[in-house]
């Protein structure tokens, strides 16, 4: 496995750590869940584990998506780019991707000055996030 995460070039400084870029993506339908940061270690526990780990920059800590909400997402493929620094994770997501209840984290577009929601919200964060 070594040989695999050595061609991941996590040179982004953030939060105190080396990470790559994460970009989720659905599975069937093509559209993009969610950016985020991966370490090494959040890279191996996702290829270890076929779940999607991240590594949050502000909580500076290792955590697998869905582990309050059990909106999970579960790896079908796996993309590099030509630089070797972000990655596609294509995946099934259960319930939504966003912690603010939308499907997507990208659910709002530019529209004259402001921005529009067009995204679908699935759950109401005060169910499922206490405290």
């Amino acid at each position: 496995m070594d040989a695999l995460l050595d061609a991941v070039n996590f040179r982004i400084k953030m939060g105190g750590e080396d990470v790559a870029v994460a970009i989720a993506q659905d599975h069937g339908s093509g559209e993009i869940l969610m950016a985020a940061f991966m370490n090494r270690a959040a890279l191996e526990k996702t290829i270890e584990t076929g779940l999607m780990h991240y590594y949050s920059t502000s909580r500076q800590r290792l955590w697998k998506k869905g582990e309050e909400s059990g909106h999970v997402q579960r790896v079908r493929e796996v993309f590099i780019d030509c630089d070797g620094d972000a990655l596609v994770f294509k995946v099934d997501q259960k319930g939504a991707a966003c912690h603010t209840g939308h499907y997507t984290c990208f659910y709002r577009r530019l529209k004259g000055d402001g921005w529009q929601v067009v995204g679908r919200k699935v759950f109401n964060p005060e169910d499922v996030y206490r405290g």
